[in-house]
């Protein structure tokens, strides 16, 4: 079930984020990748799981994929794209989340020192999750429910 950018939106506080339509078109090419972008991201499981079914070495796989996928999606964008940034962030966080922890071998799941693993795994869903719920709202974009799970927790006290 995709859940519509108009709900992300409503949860984004404190933000700044041009919302789709309002004052600014994105363009064609700027919208397709975001799509693209989010689909691909949808299928790295890595991003949502729970912690509990996690294998820390395919999430690294994953995690490697995600950031090489990124960097060729930044090699085809213009300079001044409105996505980059984004991209670099979600990049960046890949690279700080595998300089943590692959250089430990973890042969079994439940090892103590698999806790600084789950937190820099946290860590990293975090600023995906603030990332992509800007990208859903900046572009337009709707998103699957499984992925959506990472985007920020609304803040329902009022």
């Amino acid at each position: 079930m995709k859940i519509p950018f108009r709900n992300i939106a409503k949860n984004l506080t404190g933000i700044s984020t041009p919302v789709f339509g309002v004052s600014w078109q994105p363009t064609e090419n700027e919208l397709d990748v975001v799509r693209k972008l989010l689909v691909f991201l949808e299928d790295r499981r890595a991003l949502y799981n729970p912690y509990d079914i996690e294998m820390p070495e395919y999430v690294d796989r994953s995690i490697i994929e995600i950031r090489l996928e990124l960097t060729e999606i930044l090699k085809n964008l213009d300079k001044d794209s409105g996505i980059s940034p984004h991209l670099r962030a979600m990049r960046a966080a890949c690279r700080k989340f595998l300089n943590q922890t692959t250089s430990r071998h973890r042969h079994s799941y439940y090892r103590r020192e698999n806790a600084d693993f789950f937190a820099a795994l946290g860590k990293l869903r975090a600023i995906f999750g603030i990332q992509i719920a800007q990208l859903c709202v900046k572009y337009g974009v709707d998103i699957e429910e499984e992925l959506a799970t990472i985007l920020p927790i609304p803040d329902d006290e009022k």
